[in-house]
């Protein structure tokens, strides 16, 4: 019984957490995070796209792209 419960403990902190990638306007005016690079809401960038992770741009403050809502 104590190897099992072991061995179950083990499993679950072995488990990696994959963090989601998001994409925001390459200038520090940026208000809003896209899960697609091609997004309607990032046509009108000028400076480039940035690649973050969801965590990261939440930290941010920035909030979900309405054309992805």
């Amino acid at each position: 019984m104590k190897i099992a419960l072991i061995l179950l403990l083990v499993s679950f902190t072995a488990v990696s957490i994959v963090e989601t990638n998001v994409y925001i306007y390459g200038n520090k005016g940026a208000k809003k995070y896209h899960y697609k690079e091609n997004c309607r809401g990032l046509s009108a960038c000028t400076h480039g796209v940035k690649k973050t992770g969801l965590t990261q741009a939440k930290g941010f403050g920035l909030t979900i792209c309405g054309w992805e809502n």
